[in-house]
């Protein structure tokens, strides 16, 4: 008997909870015409992406008719046949990786690799160089690092960087030489050694390293690894600057052939298979818009039919993938459009892509809103059990009406079967209800919470089916569609290849539509209210029976578990306050449920016909272009700090008749009082001694990323300190030490399991270029005499499969340092074999030896690799276990400050005093979560006595701490729809303002107790702060100032929409705290006796 349950509700959850009801009839205003028409139609058939999987699901696994007979025939036939197929599946598999974007990029890179390459086999190019200089390598190996697989914009930024690089190179090589030939001529030149050591090696590479790591972002990289190059191949290899000397040829040489890689990487990217940013953010914007419509399709569909599985499966899960990494592409290429509009004067079309690209990010949280909600549905609907068990002893659900009553609802369940309701319509003979029925969906009533919400999607399901139908649409169409004959086609510059696809009806259609369901949605929320008075009142009335809501509570994000309100959480509830104050605040859920997705939808139709405005907007810069290049003049740039300045909101003394400063000391509770004191730096400064202010001043060298550089600095003078003594250089340049000293820039990282992870690929890398090396120069040389086509044609190859690392499978390490060590091996001997003169008997001359040249070279790199490895874990050594601990615990503590504060308080009384408490920065708690990823990772890498890294269990609590800060990011939504209060906000706010602070101040306290608990490694306690009683209680404070507040009678259901979202959000967080909290109990449940030692 209790299978056959489980198995039904299994079955109720995956086809739906309304799966035998007849569909109604419902108006929708079809956007390409304007026209209103009523008609049964389904959400499914809106969606291009379940229609296809509708259709590949009808298929048959094995194939139509004949499928026996085709296996024996199969089975009859040779296997050349099975091996024919195999090789033409491969063979289409390669043609389109080959034709992709990816691969088109490796082509580019290879060939941008064969041109740099050039410089040392075309002796009309190597003779720009200079014939003593052997080193010509060095061009094929800065198109190894600044590689053409990127956009044009992005290749503007690199070439920018490139610039910038060189001028820093050259800076420091002359100026370094220069101070050696002042010394050097005073018979100092000790002195000037220790001065280029200390402030040019030191100083100069350790800058580089501290710019890497500060900006972080993949072209600075590059631009650090160019001018690393630079600066080393002067300073230690060219000598000058050890004898005292000044030499512009050897400086010139340098920088000349880093010009030349450079060159020769942006002339293949501007002139071969050009591919612009303009064009990539076009397909972002398309991909977004139309992924945009397929979730809203889902999550309506979901919300409408109780089918939870539709946002929880393998269908939804991607498309949730796909959308945020179009979300990331897309900044990513707007970024870099932005200086291919701004470089060709159009300024109008950038100011209105940005604008797109802010509406389709607004769009996005609006649907964070609705998933919200839906999951807030599903936790209700999901207690059968508890609900049949609390039918039979609550007064309001005496009737024993099962949870899924008859209702004329919408659903999408009976889509799955066909056209069965469209064949219906054709046959003539469509459901028509009889008139109680009728009577029953025009005004649906409820006796219980469960009712409440069935009514509600009775009454608002059909004009919510309409809305997002049009809306699907319209998204369809949006936001661009090809032009009949694209103009000027052959330059990569022209304009663009797409128009905007606004139809003049898509406003007013919209428009209508919005109205229609704004209207349905006030009448649906005010049968919601008069459902919940006579639930609320039926409550009290028979001294406040369980309902069947006693469960669950809502997620803002969609994780569900038995949650903080399981049956044994209500049962101790009970012992402490009335049955009534439960039900009271079950119903208040369901209204909360309810109303957000209502607003939520609403914000999303509106949001949608900004973002049409802004189409056009776009629309009419693309057909009244005017160059314009104002970004040049520095009189005419915005002063963005003033706008944001005058833009910062000021809540309290909107409305004079709602100001609070009068009771502020008497009514506001005094841990906001507490907390706004504690957020004044300027009274705290003020009371510390002077010595405070002198540590204070030198804080800048306790930051990781200033002693990082200092350690790096170090490092690099210890290294190169052989280059400047005399009986060590001969051995310094023999075994190629400045090789050492590029593989070790290259190396070190800011932690100890970065720099353990880099220097495996690299030991490979190196161990395999020089192997390739070995093989090449004995494939292409007879007795010195190496031919220049075959070992150029060699590379070319080796190119292919290292930049297939880089590009294709993102190992930047060893791809790199493949080709570095070819480099080092096959084109430096090939520069040996030409007679290019620079005292390199040592290594064969002009028949090198190349066993000796790639094990001088092999051993430099392997050596640089070691160097930066002791560096990184001896001297400062920064373990990314330990930042990873401690970045968790700071931002545990950040997100207590914000709620140590009532994130709702600053409508009544002002802004915080600190950022550190206003939600708002939660963008840059997001960053941060981003930047503990990564040291996560770096972890694995770091080997300690004492275990393994927990990868897992940090995995899982990273997971939800970021589902925490989405749930803060709602909140900071609907905070920011918000910006000026209504009185009847002001007086609900002014009205739950003790339970809220209450509710706010022990969300704070349990981030506080997760922070110190990773902070000791200590188990947390058994007993915490239960968030769900004072939950309960705002809820129930809800329903008294519905009932009796002061100033009830000019509140309007909009007025509770903050509210709302704060119920859902803190029932998140109560969620996700349990499951963090039971994650830390995993972590260190047992008890470690050395951290409790008394010492």
């Amino acid at each position: 008997m209790a299978h056959s349950a489980n198995t039904n509700a299994n079955d109720r959850q995956q086809q739906g909870r309304f799966l035998h009801r007849g569909l109604r009839r419902a108006s929708f205003i079809s956007p390409l015409t304007g026209e209103r028409s009523k008609r049964v139609f389904t959400l499914r058939e809106a969606s291009h992406r379940l229609n296809g999987d509708v259709d590949h699901e009808r298929t048959p696994l094995l194939g139509q008719d004949g499928v026996d007979g085709a296996s024996v025939s199969d089975a009859g036939h040779s296997r050349w046949t099975v091996l024919k197929e195999a090789v033409l599946h491969r063979s289409y598999s390669a043609y389109d990786f080959a034709t992709s974007k990816t691969g088109l990029g490796i082509l580019k890179c290879s060939l941008a690799y064969l041109l740099g390459s050039l410089a040392t086999f075309v002796p009309a190019i190597s003779g720009m160089i200079g014939h003593r200089q052997d080193s010509k390598h060095m061009v094929a190996t800065v198109t190894v690092w600044f590689h053409p697989a990127r956009s044009i914009g992005s290749m503007h930024e690199a070439t920018v960087l490139a610039v910038i690089a060189l001028c820093y190179s050259g800076l420091v090589s002359f100026t370094s030489m220069g101070i050696s030939m002042f010394f050097g001529q005073r018979d100092l030149l000790v002195v000037g050694h220790v001065i280029v050591l200390i402030v040019f090696i030191g100083g100069g590479l350790g800058f580089v390293a501290w710019t890497k790591q500060y900006f972080g972002h993949p072209l600075v990289n590059v631009a650090c690894s160019l001018a690393s190059l630079g600066c080393i191949t002067i300073l230690i290899k060219e000598g000058a600057v050890q004898a005292g000397a000044f030499s512009d040829d050897r400086v010139v040489q340098v920088l000349l052939m880093v010009v030349m890689g450079v060159i020769a990487t942006t002339a293949v990217n501007v002139l071969v298979l050009p591919t612009t940013a303009r064009e990539s953010l076009i397909k972002d914007l398309e991909q977004n818009t139309d992924l945009l419509g397929e979730m809203l399709i889902s999550i309506t569909r979901a919300f409408l039919s109780g089918r939870e599985v539709d946002l929880t499966d393998a269908y939804y899960k991607k498309l949730t993938n796909d959308h945020q990494s179009s979300l990331a592409s897309m900044c990513k290429d707007l970024g870099e459009a932005k200086r291919e509009h701004l470089f060709l004067g159009n300024e109008r079309l950038y100011a209105a892509e940005e604008k797109l690209v802010e509406c389709l990010t607004g769009l996005s949280q609006d649907l964070g809103g609705l998933r919200s909600a839906a999951f807030g549905q599903f936790a209700f609907m999901n207690e059968d059990v508890t609900g049949a068990s609390s039918d039979a002893t609550s007064p309001i659900g005496s009737q024993g009406k099962p949870l899924t009553k008859t209702l004329g609802v919408i659903t999408e369940a009976r889509e799955e079967s066909g056209e069965a309701v469209e064949d219906e319509l054709t046959n003539g003979a469509p459901h028509t209800p009889t008139p109680e029925r009728r009577q029953s969906r025009e005004t649906p009533t409820a006796q219980d919470t469960a009712d409440m919400f069935l009514a509600f999607l009775a009454q608002l399901g059909p004009p919510t089916k309409s809305l997002v139908y049009t809306m699907k649409q319209i998204l369809d169409e949006l936001p661009f569609e090809q032009r009949p004959t694209p103009r000027q086609d052959w330059i990569p510059w022209a304009g663009l290849k797409v128009k905007v696809a606004v139809n003049e009806t898509f406003h007013s259609s919209l428009q209508s539509a919005i109205d229609l369901y704004r209207q349905s949605r006030k009448e649906a929320l005010h049968s919601l209210h008069v459902n919940r008075a006579s639930n609320a009142a039926a409550a009290f009335h028979h001294g406040g029976k369980a309902t069947a809501f006693s469960g669950q509570r809502p997620s803002i994000n969609g994780d569900y578990s038995s949650g903080p309100r399981s049956p044994a959480t209500r049962t101790a509830s009970m012992t402490e306050q009335p049955q009534s104050e439960e039900v009271i605040a079950d119903i208040e859920e369901v209204s909360a449920c309810c109303g957000h997705f209502s607003f939520s939808l609403l914000d999303f139709a509106e949001d949608l016909l900004t973002y049409l405005k802004v189409l056009d907007e776009l629309k009419d810069a693309i057909e009244h272009r005017k160059r314009t290049w104002t970004w040049m003049l520095p009189w005419h740039r915005k002063r963005g700090g003033d706008d944001i300045a005058h833009s910062a909101i000021r809540r309290s003394g909107t409305f004079q008749e709602n100001d609070e400063a009068h009771d502020a000391a008497r009514d506001i509770r005094s841990h906001i009082q507490r907390a706004d004191a504690f957020a004044d730096v300027a009274k705290s400064l003020q009371r510390r001694p002077w010595s405070y202010k002198v540590y204070r001043f030198f804080r800048v060298f306790r930051r990781d990323d200033v002693r990082f550089a200092i350690k790096v600095g170090i490092g690099a003078m210890l290294y190169a300190l052989p280059a400047f003594l005399a009986s060590s250089r001969p051995f310094f340049v023999l075994w190629r030490g400045e090789w050492g000293l590029v593989s070790y820039m290259a190396v070190c990282s800011m932690t100890v399991g970065a720099s353990n992870t880099t220097s495996i690929n690299r030991f490979i890398g190196t161990f395999i270029g020089a192997f390739l090396a070995i093989i090449a120069w004995i494939i292409a040389s007879d007795h010195g005499d190496a031919n220049p086509w075959l070992l150029g044609f060699f590379g070319w190859l080796v190119s292919l499969g290292c930049f297939y690392l880089i590009i294709a499978k993102n190992n930047g390490p060893m791809g790199r340092f493949i080709l570095l060590t070819f480099n080092l091996g096959a084109l430096y001997s090939y520069s040996l074999s030409v007679r290019d003169d620079d005292n390199d008997d040592d290594e064969g001359g002009i028949d090198p030896a190349i066993w000796d040249i790639v094990m001088h070279r092999l051993v430099a790199v392997v050596v640089g690799c070691l160097w930066a490895i002791v560096v990184t874990r001896f001297i400062w050594p920064i373990s990314a276990r330990r930042k990873l601990k401690d970045g968790l615990c700071i931002l545990w503590l950040r997100m207590s400050l914000v709620w140590k504060r009532d994130p709702l308080a600053m409508f009544l009384l002002g802004e915080p005093r600190s950022s550190y408490m206003d939600i708002r920065e939660e963008s840059g708690l997001q960053s941060f979560l981003s930047n503990l990823e990564g040291l996560r990772k770096a972890a694995i890498s770091e080997f300690e006595l004492r275990g393994p890294f927990p990868d897992e269990i940090i995995g899982r609590i990273l997971e939800r701490t970021g589902r925490m800060l989405d749930a803060f990011h709602a909140m900071n939504v609907v905070i920011s729809k918000n910006l000026q209060y209504t009185p009847g906000e002001a007086a609900v706010l002014r009205y739950t303002r003790p339970e809220r602070f209450e509710l706010s101040a022990r969300i704070s306290h349990l981030f506080s107790v997760l922070a110190s608990s990773v902070k000791l490694e200590y188990p947390l306690n058994d007993v915490l702060p239960s968030i769900d009683h004072t939950r309960d209680r705002l809820l129930g404070k809800i329903s008294e100032f519905r009932r009796s507040g002061e100033g009830r009678e000019g509140t309007s259901e909009q007025d509770y929409e903050l509210l709302y979202a704060y119920v859902l959000v803190t029932g998140q967080l109560s969620q996700d705290i349990q499951v963090v909290s039971a994650e830390i109990q995993t972590l260190f449940g047992v008890l470690d006796e050395e951290k409790l030692k008394l010492q």
